[in-house]
């Protein structure tokens, strides 16, 4: 079987490129996931400034650049967590909430701060995310996912990334952190969102091969 990379990932985040192989894995005849679905740095696709102001608008720019740098079908993703009683935010500067990109542990610090005196009826939050798919010939589709629930006031569980460990999905009693994979996948934001891109990513895929 080839190792010849077939589908970039617009990201250097290792977590989601493991949600993205084990989502694919079985799904798409003749790829091997583990060689062939690969990060932006195993290709050198360029890191993409997200000046968009939407979760669909960023994961298009991003897929779009990848796309055409690599000459790859390429796949992005913007996701962020929304709080109800912030009007929406961190939304697209969640991963930078603290002032520092992608630094978890303060943007959770900060945001338990400022959610510290909320009731708990007012702690509703979601998870967002856009996926998108970008062709070098230009063609391209995003789909939205969303994964509901209300905000712990401390941190519970090891698993996962981001503000996993602070929300409690709807109809659990544990955090996103404390599921196991398997049934992150099953209700996750990005899960859901790549589920309903994984056609597009099917039809990108054969039409590729048939080449």
């Amino acid at each position: 079987m080839s190792s010849t990379p077939r589908l970039v990932l617009a990201t250097h985040n290792q977590g989601k490129l493991r949600e993205l192989r084990e989502l694919l894995r079985g799904q798409v005849p003749g790829l091997d996931v583990d060689t062939q679905v690969v990060d932006a740095a195993a290709v050198g696709a360029p890191d993409v400034v997200e000046s968009e102001v939407s979760f669909e608008g960023n994961a298009l720019l991003k897929a779009h650049a990848v796309a055409e740098a690599t000459g790859m079908i390429a796949i992005a993703d913007d996701s962020g967590l929304t709080v109800d009683v912030l009007g929406g935010a961190p939304g697209i500067f969640s991963a930078r909430w603290a002032g520092k990109h992608g630094d978890d542990e303060a943007n959770i610090d900060l945001l338990l701060a400022q959610l510290g005196d909320i009731a708990e009826e007012h702690r509703g939050a979601s998870f967002v995310c856009a996926a998108a798919l970008a062709t070098p010939d230009g063609f391209d589709a995003v789909e939205l996912g969303h994964l509901s629930g209300r905000l712990l006031h401390e941190r519970r569980g090891n698993g996962g990334f981001g503000y996993d460990p602070i929300l409690q999905p709807e109809g659990y009693d544990i955090s996103v952190a404390e599921l196991s994979s398997e049934e992150k996948n099953a209700i996750s934001h990005r899960g859901g969102a790549f589920r309903s891109l994984l056609p597009q990513i099917v039809k990108a895929l054969g039409e590729q091969a048939s080449k």
